[in-house]
């Protein structure tokens, strides 16, 4: 093939490669796309001593190797954490895991709404995790400051909304959870 057609493929296979990674990181993937990896890895030594004339292709193959040899970095220290333990959506997604593995199976005919107690006892737990993961401290952060919190905007939101059907939530917004409110499903 020509510089031109390889370069091409390089720029597909490349970008295909960072989104197999992110993938990977996420947990989308299972597998590290290592195949991919050295597939791009061996077009870029294909020309890494190889002259090449044409200025426009020179520049934009120079590009896509240091665009590479960046990610590269980037996936190696992401792998480090990852293989310690200390990144962070890892972290959120395998607990997310075993949280789902310990929660016992409901049956579609069981509607048994949780009691209130344990509902604050739920948004108390995922709003510490939620700043465990924002790496925010949580000393301060307790069952009676998440009641009164809810206690205080339940009335509002019950006029507001016009039913006092209000379920609570845990997002992260701007790097900083909050609790949501909206209406309940069931």
């Amino acid at each position: 093939m020509a510089i031109a057609e390889d370069v091409i493929l390089l720029d597909k296979k490349l970008n295909e490669l960072i989104t197999r990674y992110e993938q990977y990181f996420i947990g989308l993937e299972k597998r590290e796309p290592l195949v991919l990896l050295a597939e791009v890895e061996k077009l870029v030594r294909r020309y890494t001593g190889t002259p090449i004339n044409n200025t426009m292709y020179k520049h934009r193959f120079t590009m896509l190797v240091a665009r590479l040899n960046t990610y590269r970095e980037h996936w190696n220290r992401v792998l480090k954490l990852m293989e310690e333990g200390r990144y962070s959506r890892d972290r959120f997604i395998s607990d997310l895991h075993l949280r789902q593995k310990d929660r016992p199976v409901k049956k579609e005919f069981e509607h048994s709404s949780p009691s209130p107690e344990e509902e604050i006892d739920r948004l108390v737990h995922e709003f510490r995790e939620a700043r465990i993961a924002c790496k925010l401290p949580i000393d301060k952060i307790t069952r009676d400051l998440v009641a009164n919190t809810i206690e205080k905007q339940k009335p509002i939101l019950a006029a507001k909304l016009g039913t006092d059907r209000i379920a609570f939530r845990v997002v992260i917004q701007d790097g900083k959870p909050k609790l949501k409110a909206g209406l309940r499903k069931h």
